[in-house]
């Protein structure tokens, strides 16, 4: 079995210490690869940094919709420079946030528009972030993202916590859906549950969002969330689905390398 957590933030300082420990206690439980995805211009050179020492892992530059306020016509071409190194995978996570408003809607859908013209520019998928905005982000979508084959582009809503209508037209732009240890959770991730029969095989991708989100039964005994716990959101996918973990995890690996365009062979 190969695992790979396709949203992670191993720049956090919560792994400062023991950062080596992480990425081998991952290895022991099959979780292989990983995306260390940035959330603005100090997270996504220190998520290459980190992708450029540690095996199996790549990276994803952005700007948070938390941190718009502070984005720039500069740190986009900082981007831009930055996506020549071999490691970067992907533009993330950018998007929209209405619920904790840390920066005005004006600020994040100008910028959230930028960098999805950068990831067309730079023919890179998008990690998408979206949380309480009311339909504005798939308006954004339509409007900005092309997703036919001529244009090519791709992209996964990561943390999907939408409802079946959203995830109805996600999937028909032709987006991947990334899942988190919510769906774990008894009660949180209930709905999540019921959704998951609905998200075809060939989109389903697996996450942690470490060092949040932390999945049962690991969630019982430390509050950090780290790579190695990406295996019990593909067991309880696997179990929802009534299917065979080990098959399963073969198709989301093929999944995840499919969208960023990695090679599925090897570790």
């Amino acid at each position: 079995m190969k695992i790979f957590d396709s949203h992670c933030h191993l720049d956090d300082s919560c792994y400062k210490n023991d950062f080596d420990e992480v990425i081998k206690n991952a290895n022991k439980n099959n979780v292989v690869r990983f995306m260390t995805v940035g959330t603005d211009k100090y997270s996504s050179s220190k998520a290459v940094k980190l992708a450029e020492k540690t095996d199996g892992c790549f990276a994803a530059l952005g700007v948070h919709p938390h941190f718009a306020k502070d984005c720039s016509e500069s740190i986009i071409e900082y981007f831009k420079e930055l996506a020549k190194n071999e490691k970067v995978k992907a533009i993330g996570e950018i998007g929209l946030d209405f619920n904790r408003m840390f920066s005005p809607k004006e600020d994040q859908e100008k910028w959230f528009v930028k960098q999805l013209e950068a990831a067309k520019e730079l023919n890179l998928p998008v990690i998408f972030h979206e949380r309480d905005s009311k339909r504005r982000f798939y308006e954004i979508l339509k409007a900005n993202f092309k997703t036919s084959l001529k244009d090519g582009q791709k992209g996964v809503v990561h943390c999907f916590s939408g409802d079946k209508y959203e995830l109805e037209k996600y999937l028909k732009m032709g987006l991947y859906i990334g899942i988190t240890g919510i769906v774990t959770i008894k009660q949180r991730g209930a709905k999540l549950r019921e959704l998951i029969h609905f998200i075809p095989e060939n989109r389903i991708l697996i996450e942690t969002d470490a060092p949040y989100l932390t999945p049962a039964p690991q969630k019982n005994k430390t509050r950090r969330n780290e790579p190695a716990f990406v295996k019990s959101v593909l067991l309880k996918i696997a179990e929802v689905k009534k299917e065979d973990p080990e098959k399963l995890s073969e198709i989301i690996w093929e999944n995840t390398c499919r969208l960023f365009e990695i090679d599925k062979i090897g570790a």
